[in-house]
């Protein structure tokens, strides 16, 4: 082999394995590309996990996961105006506004099982409360039936265990300084008791259940 053969073999090869620095920026825009649609629609997937009725629920039935489909949709931040995983209890909710099949369940639509077990009664009850009493506390209810003569009978507790959920605010140009207004939870199985209470017009008083923590 001349000279001249093997001079033209070797810059062929060169050749062969010369790269081209355009090639390797056109394919890292390529690669920069991809990246950025990727990182864009990311972004624009705000999706979130919500239910949805499974079937009709009506006021009142007790719904749990096997009740609901967890639908993934786009809310744009109204997230909160729907039922989510995280608001389900292990216990499961109750409803309170009729929601048709496949409708996204609203938040305001389910209610805490534990409505079924107890409500609110805002009650009147005579002097002062003791200063331990607030929002929170657990108290009994007493009531005392006017006999004849305005002479009071024996008070009886009448909801043993019943929470304060606010002391109501006195109103009005002229306050009676010996009565105030509470709203108490009490069970459900109480409530005839505390109604004729009222109605009767006996003397109610909370007592606290409880010693208030030093």
């Amino acid at each position: 082999m001349t000279a001249t053969m093997r001079d033209g073999a070797r810059a062929g090869a060169r050749r062969r394995f010369w790269f081209d620095p355009r090639f390797a920026i056109g394919l890292l825009l390529i690669v920069a590309s991809v990246a950025g649609v990727v990182g864009i629609v990311g972004a624009a997937d705000s999706s979130v996990l919500v239910y949805a009725a499974r079937e009709p629920l009506a006021p009142g039935d007790r719904v749990d996961a096997d009740d609901l489909v967890g639908t993934s949709v786009r809310l744009a931040g109204a997230e909160r105006l729907y039922l989510v995983p995280d608001d389900l209890p292990d216990d499961g909710l109750v409803v309170t506004k009729a929601v048709a099949e496949g409708e996204l369940v609203p938040a305001s639509a389910v209610g805490s099982t534990e409505g079924e077990r107890q409500t609110s009664i805002v009650v009147g009850v005579s002097g002062e409360l003791a200063e331990s009493v607030e929002a929170g506390s657990i108290v009994d209810v007493w009531s005392a039936r006017e006999s004849t003569g305005g002479v009071f009978e024996a008070p009886v507790v009448i909801v043993s265990g019943a929470t304060v959920v606010r002391l109501v605010d006195r109103q009005g140009l002229v306050v009676d300084n010996d009565s105030r207004s509470i709203e108490v939870l009490v069970p459900r199985t109480d409530v005839a008791r505390v109604l004729e209470a009222i109605a009767n017009d006996d003397a109610i008083a909370v007592v606290p259940a409880s010693l208030p923590g030093k």
